[in-house]
């Protein structure tokens, strides 16, 4: 059986645009006499825009693994077809509708196949996207079981940024597994529920090079008056000037859907081949303090970008939206 639906899991509906709105740098500094600070910036950018975007998809198929029972092992929850439709669960997960991409479940013969086939823009105009996932759950039980996993193969998606053109693309594969077992919409009478992912992918930046990207999460799922995320681990990769580096959470990214499901709070820490060490921290205001309410000002968090040149010990500090 073959059901075609439209929805979308809003946990993180953006990645960052590195738009420059303060900074303190000298421009005719050089990190290690061939890399400029632009440089660093724009592999920061690239990073975070992948990272970004790999969490998106991994909600994107959280979402689609609650959407049929069969698959599930609960109550099947279609998003409304609009950004912010209503919430039809009794309690207030709500999982958003999927915008720019079809679906299509497979439950013939005891398969349990998820199809997403990438072809617009997402609920929030910010980016479009283009290309396949197949979902497989690899178990003969439910998404619902504790240890329950899915394999993700990833074919050719192309994100796109719609404020300056930017894209990358992803192709490879991933896993989610279900470690606490439970849904996402049973959070409103549950403690928690935690997925562990894990995704190997080669990226191609925009200058057209493919590099290796890796990263391993363990994302936790609790409610307090609607779903918040938290979720660490950490990153490996190679940026686009062919220099390795590592990426670890610091500080837990938070995700709250009573701020419409922005990352809230949070810290990254990136040490490079090239002696280069990098912070970017999220969830603040234009000025570089705390955001503490919601709705945001202007629709917008603010980040920090933090980097220190080991070779001659410059700082480097930029804030901009996400």
């Amino acid at each position: 059986m073959k059901t075609s639906i439209f929805f979308r899991m809003s946990l993180l509906a953006a990645a960052i645009t590195f738009t420059v709105v303060a900074c303190k740098k000298d421009s005719s500094s050089t990190s290690n006499g061939t890399t400029s600070a632009a440089d660093v910036q724009t592999a920061a950018d690239d990073e975070t825009m992948v990272s970004t975007q790999n969490d998106a998809l991994s909600d994107d198929a959280t979402a689609a693994l609650n959407s049929n029972a069969s698959i599930s092992g609960g109550a099947a929850y279609e998003a409304p077809s609009s950004k912010g439709g209503p919430n039809t669960l009794g309690a207030s997960i709500i999982l958003k509708a999927f915008c720019g991409a079809t679906v299509s479940i497979d439950t013939a013969n005891g398969s349990k196949v998820i199809t997403i086939v990438y072809n617009g823009n997402d609920c929030l105009g910010r980016f479009s996207k283009s290309g396949t996932v197949i979902i497989t759950l690899s178990n003969n039980g439910h998404w619902r079981d504790t240890g329950a996993f899915v394999n993700i193969a990833v074919n050719a998606l192309t994100i796109t940024r719609k404020s300056d053109g930017k894209s990358i693309v992803f192709n490879g594969s991933k896993t989610i597994t279900n470690t606490s077992g439970g849904l996402l919409l049973d959070l409103a009478t549950v403690d928690s529920i935690v997925h562990d992912y894990a995704a190997s992918f080669t990226v191609t930046y925009p200058n057209g090079q493919t590099k290796s990207w890796t990263s391993q999460k363990h994302h936790v799922f609790t409610y307090n008056g609607g779903l918040v995320e938290t979720s660490t681990g950490g990153e490996t990769g190679t940026s686009r000037y062919g220099i390795n580096y590592m990426v670890t959470i610091t500080q837990p990214k938070v995700v709250d859907q009573t701020c419409d499901f922005f990352l809230v709070a949070g810290q990254d820490s990136t040490s490079r081949a090239d002696n280069i060490t990098a912070t970017v921290t999220y969830g603040l205001t234009s000025t570089g303090a705390a955001q503490t309410s919601c709705p945001l000002p202007g629709g917008w968090l603010y980040a920090e970008l933090v980097w220190t040149n080991g070779n001659n010990g410059k700082q480097f500090t930029y804030i901009f939206p996400y």
